[in-house]
């Protein structure tokens, strides 16, 4: 039944790519996907540190209910991202130390949840990956309906089961599973360009006759009146 199924994930990204991506600025992985994808500046790092990287399992809950949360968490492998569709809700917190434990426990490579946390301090003082859009103390609710490996969508970034997942400081971004290589192969020509504009700075080189260009294209004038 649409709205509440369990799926078995088909696909999912390499490891190998998971550690070639991991540490990778986010910043430059979004520039390289023409900046249109982003899970949205309410999903912030509810951790001290740490880097999030990892294949997507995806949940989606009822505002307010976690039981799928806790169904995927029995199905996660080591190394996976429990990716939570909770509406952006934070009425009720769906996430805790206790379910940071479990996750910990299986070797879960972090948590990404559009929806709200409580035990916020804990989790603050740890290194767990875990993103959210809020905290509250009030807790959840267990009674469905929910669905666990389906296509979901936060804030415009669409997630499928299997998709590559990564997180820093700046936010949270979704690769697709088909586009990893070719991400990753523009994620570091990006990074070598980055290279050579600071070593310019330094050298007192850099170019920047494109503003000038850029201000003549739309009719404005380069120098002062």
């Amino acid at each position: 039944m649409v709205g509440l199924q369990i799926l078995k994930r088909t696909r999912q990204v390499p490891d190998r790519l998971v550690q070639a991506f991991k540490g990778l600025p986010v910043a430059n992985i979004s520039d390289c996907m023409t900046r249109m994808t982003a899970g949205g500046p309410r999903l912030r790092p509810m951790h001290k540190s740490g880097y999030l990287a990892g294949p997507a399992l995806t949940a989606k809950c009822r505002p307010g209910d976690n039981l799928m949360i806790h169904k995927a968490l029995t199905m996660a492998q080591p190394g996976d991202v429990i990716v939570v569709d909770a509406g952006g809700d934070l009425t009720n917190s769906l996430f805790g130390e206790i379910m940071v434990a479990t996750s910990v426990a299986k070797g879960l490579a972090g948590i990404v949840l559009n929806g709200a946390v409580r035990d916020s301090e804990e989790i603050g003082q740890g290194t767990f990956p875990l993103y959210a859009a809020g905290i509250t103390h009030r807790g959840p609710y267990k009674d469905g309906p929910g669905e666990i490996n389906v296509p979901i969508a936060i804030d415009g970034m669409v997630i499928e089961p299997g998709d590559l997942v990564v997180g820093d400081r700046d936010g949270l971004l979704c690769i697709p599973f088909d586009k990893a290589e070719e991400v990753l192969a523009a994620t570091h020509k990006k990074m070598e360009a980055e290279k050579k504009m600071l070593a310019d700075i330094a050298a007192g080189k850099l170019d920047t006759s494109w503003i000038d260009v850029t201000l003549k294209r739309i009719g404005c004038n380069t120098e002062p009146l």
